[in-house]
């Protein structure tokens, strides 16, 4: 099959795109920039996207129209919320027959809006965090007991005067930076969830769901994060897939009754040992590359499910399989050494440079090397990491 993929730059697209070409099928992507990590990567095709999804959705799924008319593309697949959200509004004006495996735009934005998951997490047997909704910034704020927190916008992409904007997560330390962050937010990201911090490790829960049925599922558990207090995940481990996450997250993908690809993001509460819900993505992840490693190949599933096929993901798949994202985890490791104590210095450092042996690297692959070389011109500035060419 011929796949287009959108999003180039992301290490999501990259391990896509290494999937499918390692499955026998004609793989494009397209990104704002002329070198992207997924567009570098050993027999795929790369374009330059010149048109924003969040400034003209519709010119830029008009954009992808040209390319997968000439390229006589057969799948789409968008791989960021602002991608995701510009193709299901506008996915009439893309050729016929393109197949994009994604739910529609109601059942999506249903799943990106953080109140309405919290709400039917908690009915699917999660656990939620302690959260207070925010109607606008003259609501009141919680007294200092509340802190640290997060500010969350009930959506992460939002419009604004005929603009869509992408909001992030936003952590609190106490009341008055929460109200500077409130302040500095649009109408548009309201009502707003501001959600008590909740200490424990990371772990997420990925499926795929097609036809109603689950097809199949995996779950990591974050080992280290950046910032180190909760963001990103730089490194992490496949883990057992018990009923705990497992359970409860099958739910909520059947009372949103999603078909595609998600991942629910969670925190195992330290005190509990609840999973506690954090939100849920209704597209492909950072961190898909443990996932194939670990034997469940999602985008290839993916697009299987996509072609018609009746596909059967593995029962099983490795646990203790472990990822790293370099140059995210220097980047972490840069974070501690300068905000940390002596000890934790000298931990964090000890941290970065025991590696086991059979670690795996996210980008860095010896038989595909450019994408990680192109990353590290990035992260050197050498070239840019966002639209227009250096």
């Amino acid at each position: 099959m011929r796949i287009l993929i959108t999003d180039g730059n992301e290490r999501a697209s990259l391990a896509a795109a290494r999937s499918l070409v390692q499955a026998g099928h004609s793989v494009s992507v397209c990104a704002p920039m002329r070198l992207s990590l997924a567009g570098a990567s050993r027999r795929v095709r790369s374009h330059r996207v010149v048109t924003d999804p969040l400034r003209d959705p519709a010119g830029y799924v008009a954009e992808l129209g040209r390319f997968l008319r000439h390229g006589s593309s057969t799948v789409l697949l968008p791989m960021t919320d602002p991608s995701v959200e510009a193709v299901l509004e506008h996915r009439d004006d893309l050729p016929a027959g393109v197949e994009i495996p994604l739910p529609d735009l109601t059942t999506y934005r249903a799943a990106s809006d953080k109140a309405n998951v919290m709400a039917l997490a908690e009915q699917s047997g999660f656990a939620v965090p302690d959260t207070r909704v925010i109607i606008s910034t003259r609501h009141a704020i919680p007294e200092t007991p509340f802190f640290p927190a997060f500010v969350k916008p009930h959506r992460s992409v939002v419009s604004v005067n005929g603009t869509r904007l992408k909001l992030g997560v936003t952590p609190v330390a106490d009341a008055a930076a929460c109200r500077r962050v409130l302040e500095a937010l649009p109408a548009a990201a309201f009502p707003v969830l501001l959600q008590r911090r909740v200490s424990g490790a990371g772990e997420g829960f990925f499926a795929l769901r097609w036809g109603g049925r689950m097809v199949a599922m995996f779950a990591h558990r974050r080992l280290r994060e950046k910032p180190p207090a909760g963001g990103v995940s730089v490194y992490r481990e496949s883990i057992l897939l018990d009923a705990s996450l497992a359970g409860p997250g099958a739910r909520l993908l059947e009372a949103l009754d999603w078909n595609g690809v998600a991942m629910v993001e969670c925190k195992r509460d330290r005190d509990t040992n609840r999973q506690v819900i954090m939100e849920v993505n209704g597209r492909f992840w950072g961190s898909l590359q443990l996932a194939i490693d670990a034997g469940v190949d999602f985008p290839e599933l993916l697009v299987r499910c996509a072609a018609g096929e009746t596909v059967f993901g593995p029962r099983e798949y490795r646990v203790g399989v472990r990822s790293r994202w370099f140059w995210g985890d220097v980047d972490q490791l840069y974070l501690r050494l300068r905000n940390g104590g002596g000890g934790s210095r000298l931990q964090a450092l000890r941290e970065f440079l025991r590696g086991a042996a059979g670690d795996r690297g996210e980008v860095l692959r010896w038989h595909d090397p450019a994408p990680f070389v192109v990353e590290t011109l990035q992260w050197f500035g050498l070239i840019r990491r966002t639209g227009g060419a250096k």
